[in-house]
């Protein structure tokens, strides 16, 4: 019996052997702290975040191939957090209502920081997650992240002037929100 291989003439580049020899597993290493951050800025529930994170790797993993290095990876990564969040926002409305997230602080040094931090990151979460996440994203990228607008406006495929008008009108609800909720928090 023969043994028949199929040659091509044209060279196939290298395929590595595994995904720990990837260089976007390196990367995604690098950026976990931050796409975990990222993802709880966008309303994921903490106990969600890391398998929103690990969804974050696959989609990077499959989308590799379309990354531009000479671009700054972080937008990108936040790019496709969005997008992640964005789906598992929609998924959580169609199975379960939605409910306020817990809002923990571990690594505090005194009590009293401790507790000022806490309630100050638990209103910006809160307020966060008033405005629609079209809005938070653009807010989040580029007063947070402090992200460019034109690098904003092309990693989440939209026109610059719609990244503008949507960072201006979250702006407005975020200030809104943080009024609200600062009102109803005092005795």
């Amino acid at each position: 019996m023969t043994d028949l291989r199929l040659v091509s003439s044209t060279p196939q580049p290298a395929v590595p052997q595994s995904v720990a020899d990837h260089p976007c597993l390196v990367a995604f290493q690098l950026e976990f702290d931050y796409i975990e951050r990222s993802l709880r800025r966008l309303g994921v529930r903490r106990d969600d975040v890391e398998d929103m994170a690990h969804e974050v790797f696959l989609a990077l993993y499959g989308a590799w191939h379309k990354y531009d290095p000479s671009r700054p990876l972080r937008p990108y990564l936040f790019g496709i957090a969005f997008r992640v969040a964005a789906a598992h926002h929609r998924k959580a409305r169609r199975e379960l209502p939605c409910a306020l997230s817990d809002i923990i602080d571990d690594s505090a040094p005194r009590p009293d920081e401790a507790l000022q931090a806490k309630q100050a990151r638990a209103l910006v979460l809160i307020a966060l997650e008033r405005i629609p996440l079209p809005g938070r994203a653009v807010f989040v990228m580029h007063d947070i992240d402090e992200v460019g607008m034109r690098e904003i406006a092309f990693t989440l495929s939209i026109p610059l002037f719609t990244a503008y008008s949507r960072l201006r009108r979250a702006r407005k609800e975020f200030a809104a929100a943080v009024a609200s909720l600062s009102r109803a928090s005092e005795p």
